[in-house]
């Protein structure tokens, strides 16, 4: 790889490791946050309240900067995103009631939808179809370990805290500063736009004007196309029931076997996982030339994890955080299937595709979390068999999905759909 690409590959990963970093950084600090506002029973419900809020965002972005990148460029995403997510976050650490909480999730959940798809298909489109694996390898293992500096920071930020009351007599509490920090990195990324270069092959295809760039209306036509995008989603739903019911809600299952535990740590630890698994899962793809092996494989592991997850009862603080670092392991094919979304369709409107695809599987985590606290409301359902339900609709609907689509390791991505 020359210098150049070198250096795109690590704009995207800085890019993502910020983008989970201000992902996250709500459900490391929102009980801490909320307690300013509402008092401890409305906990639940506001926070529910608020991530839906973010998700609800993502959906929207993903289409915007999906569309956009399509039309006007990937590296015009790539920039736009980090800069309405920043903005959004710093704004975030000055809230002052739930209300101006809300709009601030909303817009950074906008914000945060552009970045991944917008890396991964200009990593895609000038890497060698033999080599473009490691890039997005690259960039999500990368980017996974912006969990773990959300929580890190989440954890001890006190101690900005004092240094900034110390030295400049600011006085900000705990969870404004780690708001602060993931805003504050997303514009020092600002800085390294320059050396950004476009997609050869979009600029191909931007200089014909007869080519329909980003029309979603006319994929979501073809029907082929369209069994294709759904399968694309499908196959992500795993991920996010693992991180937005088992991970996310661990505190629920730790405390029904009579263990404390902090969401923070939870977190932490799977996204370690996670960007452990991609990394390995990607260079097993290379090592098997496939993509589809390795997902099953993943999703085969996912499966065994959920009933040792749910299902064993001698439990410590120690046992969950080796459980949340394994689920996101076995969760760790995220750079795998975007890479598939992005080398399932042409290059007209990848940006749409590879953008909408993660946003609409990180919004799946709507309904996910709906049902699983359906089941336990409406059908008598306890936490477990809730989880359990839940994981095996979205497992059965993945392997389904990752059978149907067709194998894109080799596949070259210099054409455009009609």
């Amino acid at each position: 790889m020359n210098k150049k690409l070198n250096f795109l590959i690590i704009v995207a990963a800085l890019g993502y490791f910020v983008d989970i970093y201000d992902l996250i950084v709500f459900n490391v600090v929102k009980q801490e946050s909320l307690l300013d506002f509402i008092s401890a029973d409305l906990m639940d419900k506001t926070d529910t309240y608020l991530f839906n809020c973010q998700m609800t965002g993502m959906l929207l972005g993903g289409l915007i900067w999906g569309i956009l990148g399509d039309k006007k460029g990937r590296v015009s995403v790539l920039f736009g995103s980090i800069i309405l997510y920043s903005i959004a976050n710093i704004a975030n650490a000055f809230v002052t009631d739930i209300p101006s909480y809300a709009l601030a999730r909303f817009i950074a959940g906008i914000g945060l939808a552009g970045e991944l798809g917008a890396g991964i298909t200009l990593v895609s489109e000038n890497m060698e179809k033999s080599k473009r694996g490691i890039g997005t390898m690259i960039i999500v293992s990368v980017g996974a370990l912006g969990a773990i500096a959300a929580a890190f920071i989440g954890k001890n930020g006190h101690y900005l805290v004092s240094f900034l009351d110390t030295a400049f007599s600011i006085s900000l509490k705990n969870w404004q500063v780690t708001y602060l920090v993931g805003g504050i990195l997303g514009l020092l990324l600002l800085l390294l736009r320059a050396g950004t270069y476009e997609s050869g092959m979009y600029k191909m295809v931007e200089t014909n004007k007869s080519i329909q760039k980003g029309n979603l209306i006319n994929l979501l036509k073809n029907k082929n196309n369209l069994l294709k995008y759904l399968a694309c989603i499908a196959i992500g739903l795993p991920i996010w029931f693992t991180i937005g019911v088992l991970v996310n809600k661990s505190h629920l299952f730790a405390r029904n076997l009579g263990v404390e535990i902090k969401v923070a740590d939870s977190v932490m630890f799977a996204y370690l996982g996670l960007s452990f698994g991609d990394l390995l899962s990607g260079l097993f793809s290379q090592l098997f030339k496939s993509r589809k092996k390795v997902i099953f494989g993943y999703l085969g592991i996912s499966l065994i994890l959920y009933f040792v997850y749910l299902f064993n009862n001698q439990v410590s603080v120690s046992y969950f955080k080796l459980m949340c670092f394994l689920l996101g392991a076995a969760t760790g094919y995220w750079a795998l299937f975007v890479t598939v979304a992005c080398e399932q369709f042409g290059t007209n409107i990848r940006s749409t595709v590879t953008n909408t695809v993660p946003n609409f599987v990180r919004g799946a985590v709507v309904p996910i979390t709906l049902g699983f606290a359906a089941l336990q409301s409406n059908f008598s359902f306890n936490i477990t068999s809730s989880a359990l339900v839940v994981g095996l609709i979205c497992l059965t609907l993945a392997i389904i999905s990752t059978a149907y689509i067709a194998e894109s390791f080799h596949k070259d991505l210099d054409y455009v759909e009609e």
